[in-house]
């Protein structure tokens, strides 16, 4: 014969039971999945950030479109298989990337290096950049012995590298004096006016001083 006391009993003691596994968790007590009081906090997730590149003042690697291809003129002796190359660059000193002049136009770094190009008999090669109505020049510099490449800096979108010889560094002017020895032109001042085209092709492109 079965107590109904004990067995009201044992019914209670079943369900108080459930109740403490369930609960014991949000008690902070020790249970399946629970925290130990004594238990160091679980560290918080950390977020890792790449660092930024640092802005560099000429870009390593020049595009193609933007080098300007040195053609000699065999004006000077020895100099009839010599070449070169100007790779102009936008300067990255501004927080927008590029840099700008005060009139608008893109603030550029030319660096002009030279392929075979020898020892002059006497004088200097002087390197000079010119806008393309040659209105404008600025000198950027005689090369020393053994030198064969310079760097400058055109405020202009269009403009030619110039190469001269001269008969002292000490004696380089203004503007170029002695014969050309080499010359290029940028890819922008190749673009020509299109008035010779089209509906204005009563104006002649020879006109403007080209074929």
């Amino acid at each position: 014969m079965i107590d109904a006391s004990g067995a009201g009993s044992g019914a209670r003691a079943a369900r108080a039971a459930a109740f403490l596994i369930a609960t014991v968790p949000f008690l902070g007590m020790a249970g399946p999945g629970a925290l130990h009081p004594t238990d160091p906090p679980a560290p918080a997730p950390t977020l890792s950030v790449p660092e930024a590149p640092a802005c560099s003042v000429r870009d390593p690697d020049p595009p193609a479109y933007y080098r300007i291809d040195l053609v000699t003129t065999r004006r000077v002796p020895g100099t009839s298989f010599s070449g070169g190359s100007a790779d102009v660059t936008f300067r990255n000193e501004s927080p927008f990337g590029i840099a700008l002049a005060e009139d608008g136009s893109y603030h550029y770094d030319v660096r002009i290096a030279f392929d075979a190009l020898p020892e002059p008999p006497s004088g200097v090669y002087a390197v000079w950049v010119t806008s393309t109505q040659l209105d404008r020049v600025i000198r950027v510099g005689a090369l020393a012995p053994g030198q064969r490449a310079i760097d400058a800096a055109v405020d202009w979108n269009q403009f030619l590298v110039v190469v001269s010889l001269e008969p002292s560094a000490e004696g380089v002017g203004a503007r170029w004096s002695g014969p050309i020895v080499m010359r290029g032109i940028s890819r922008s001042g190749l673009m020509h006016t299109m008035a010779g085209h089209g509906p204005f092709e009563q104006e002649n492109c020879a006109a403007y001083g080209y074929d």
